[in-house]
């Protein structure tokens, strides 16, 4: 065995060069890698004893991809377009050896080796659009000339893998090798392909499947409508049909310049700069500073939830997906029935589509039973209150809990507001009571708001953060105050809403400014689809606010089919005369007239006391960084992945310009409005929301 540098070597095998990369954690495609592949396919090409070469990795993966942390030497050293030249243009065939993944621009060496044989665990992608590029060394001119354009298109928009059964299918991958048995097995077909003199078969000189979208524009014209609402606002996926269309359209050396003048443009611009920001900051969200990787966690083999409501439910099925046993209580088999029923229907639905096959339902509702008996959770890890929004009620359950869970159990509560530190004073074991603030649909929604009480266990906490990756959410720890990080941000955002309402904008102009900046609806349309009652009471209203009003009226958003919006039996919104003239009713009361306000006013307006209300939670250290507030709002509200997050907007749109806005607001409307110290502080040293650490 030779090394060639310290991430890759070579060896002969009779008459087969095997070259190994091993740099963990992925063998991602950082500098010291590219050098050194570069030098064993050298040493390889040299060789004349070798006949043929495999390329393998050692650990746990293939090449999974670009190092995202050596963006700025992406080109020093030896560049990846060369490596994909020389692998391409050896004299002698290439077989790549593939187990875990081929992501990026390891799919991009794989697609130049001449052959591909993987374990069946393998996968394959092309996930760049996920960071607002594309595959920038021939991965979408390759692609499509072994998959075919359909399937190109899908994974290059959509960052989809394919597993390795399909990629047999396809030819993009030429056979399948035994668990355990990667490297016998690529050097026995690299010897295959000797004995058989195959021929060196280059990816980029293959058309065939190219031809029959050839002069067929319509093709890519019905892949951009059907996919219309997911890629608005993203340049990536537009860039990435270009580059396909490419591909089919133009020779092979034409459209790969194409693709890299089109890589260079997204890569050089804000999108993919606030994409690969918020890849980070997922990663970031996990490492809390005083809670070591290493703190011991205490075991979850089984979860009870108090209530079977559509939150309960949802919350339920997270667990039962992950394999993990579930008791559900009711104190009504009525609301219990239903409850089980909506959990089942969900399943049946995603089973309709093709996500679950008709025994994976049964197996995920046979890990869920349901009780009206609250001894029924005696046994129960972690047990999940997910009850009405009141102080009270909580108090009263946990007492219960507290009372029948065994010793050492969690003890969790759901609120979305409520202080967690109040509720876990209903209880002898403060220290194992937490907030999981799971977010509606809970099933669906991807954040998780892990809020650390004031005497929650440092075990707890790592608990809680190693199940949240479990059951495939993004656990963000939180501090105690009023709707934690989402909510309270949330709140700020309305209060402003309905102050430009109140000065003469109406709900609709409002909401077209948010969905223009990215989001998938404005904070009216939001209102109108959680519900206008939530928190109201009949026997309190006074109309003294808009809400109040379209209450009164039964206009309680789309489950009564009006509300801000008026709503057809699709549930599709129009603008409502009613609103409108309830609106100016307010108006003319406080001798206000209706005017337009820009999209960029409204946004300032609202958007500003967010970053605003950031920058008071990180000052009160109830969120570890800004980065983590992103995350919730990306994750759990909606906020546009190319917008970043609002403390990162914020920061690119200026944090002395967001200062002086601030300060204008508090003149003119009220101290409500009154600039976070930490703002003023951060202008004035001219630094920036990362410092606060």
């Amino acid at each position: 065995m030779t090394a060639i540098s310290e991430v890759a070597d070579y060896t002969i095998v009779g008459d087969v060069g095997v070259i190994t990369v091993n740099s963990p954690p992925v063998n991602a495609l950082s500098l010291r890698v590219r050098n050194g592949l570069a030098g064993a396919l050298a040493t390889a090409a040299a060789d004349a004893k070798a006949r043929a070469v495999v390329l393998i990795c050692e650990g746990k993966t293939f090449i999974a991809g670009a190092d995202l942390a050596e963006t700025h030497l992406l080109y020093e050293g030896v560049k990846l377009r060369d490596i994909l030249d020389t692998i391409e243009d050896l004299p002698k065939p290439v077989i790549a050896a593939i187990h875990g993944t081929a992501l990026g621009g390891g799919l991009e060496v794989a697609l130049c080796c001449h052959y591909r044989v993987s374990v069946p665990s393998a996968r394959f992608g092309l996930p760049e659009v996920n960071i607002g590029i594309l595959a920038g060394a021939g991965g979408t001119q390759r692609l499509p000339r072994i998959v075919g354009v359909e399937t190109a298109l899908d994974m290059v928009t959509s960052g989809r893998q394919m597993p390795s059964d399909q990629a047999l299918k396809t030819g993009l991958v030429d056979e399948l090798v035994a668990e355990g048995e990667l490297r016998d097995g690529a050097i026995a077909f690299a010897r295959k392909v000797i004995d058989e003199r195959l021929p060196l078969r280059r990816v980029r000189d293959l058309n065939d499947r190219l031809v029959a979208a050839r002069g067929h524009p319509e093709i890519f014209q019905a892949f951009r409508e059907a996919n219309a609402r997911k890629f608005r606002g993203f340049l990536a996926p537009e860039y990435n049909i270009r580059c396909i269309e490419a591909a089919v359209n133009e020779p092979f050396d034409v459209a790969i310049q194409i693709e890299r003048e089109l890589f260079t443009e997204l890569a050089e611009g804000a999108q993919s700069t606030a994409q690969v920001y918020s890849f980070f900051a997922v990663r970031r969200v996990w490492k809390i500073p005083d809670v070591p990787e290493d703190t011991g966690t205490l075991p979850v083999r089984s979860v009870g939830i108090v209530g079977a409501g559509t939150m309960g439910g949802g919350i339920a099925m997270n667990f039962a997906n992950a394999g993990i046993l579930v008791t559900v209580v009711e104190a009504e088999q009525d609301a219990l029935g239903r409850g089980l029923a909506l959990i089942r229907a969900n399943y049946e639905r995603t089973a309709t589509r093709g996500g679950l096959s008709a025994a994976e339902v049964e197996t995920r509702m046979g890990r869920i039973r349901g009780s009206l008996d609250f001894a029924a959770l005696k046994d129960a890890d972690l047990i999940i209150e997910a009850v009405f929004e009141r102080m009270d009620i909580k108090k009263e359950v946990f007492a219960k809990l507290d009372a029948i869970a065994k010793p050492g159990a969690i003890l969790a509560t759901n609120t979305s507001y409520l202080n967690v530190d109040e509720i876990a004073q209903a209880t002898k074991r403060p220290e194992l009571v937490l907030g999981l603030h799971f977010f509606s649909p809970a099933n669906v929604m991807r954040l998780l708001e892990v809020v650390r009480a004031e005497r929650t266990s440092k075990e707890v906490v790592a608990t809680a953060m190693k199940l949240a990756r479990k059951i495939g959410k993004v656990g963000v720890l939180v501090g105690v105050c009023h709707g934690f990080v989402g909510n309270r941000m949330l709140a700020v955002r309305r209060r402003e809403a309905e102050r430009l309402v109140l000065e003469g904008a109406m709900p609709w102009d409002i909401d077209q400014a948010f969905y223009d900046f990215g989001f998938p609806m404005g904070p009216f349309a939001m209102s109108d689809l959680a519900g206008l009652d939530i928190g109201w009471v009949r026997e309190e209203s006074t109309s003294s606010t808009i809400r109040e009003v379209l209450c009164e009226m039964d206009r309680r958003g789309q489950k009564t089919g009006a509300g801000f919006y008026d709503y057809d039996v699709d549930r599709n919104r129009t603008p409502s005369p009613v609103t409108e003239e309830i609106v100016k009713s307010f108006l003319a009361r406080s001798g206000v007239a209706p005017r337009a306000f820009a999209a960029e006013e409204v946004l300032e307006r609202c958007l500003y006391p967010m970053v605003n209300e950031g920058a008071k939670i990180l000052e009160e250290r109830k969120a570890i960084r800004a980065s983590d507030i992103d995350v919730i709002w990306q994750n759990g509200y909606g906020w546009p992945a190319y917008q970043g997050g609002p403390m990162w907007w914020g920061e690119h749109v200026g944090l002395a310009k967001v200062l002086a806005r601030m300060q204008d607001l508090q003149a003119a409307i009220g101290d409500d409005l009154a600039p976070a110290a930490l703002l003023e502080r951060l202008v004035a040293e001219g630094k920036r929301f990362k410092s606060v650490q």
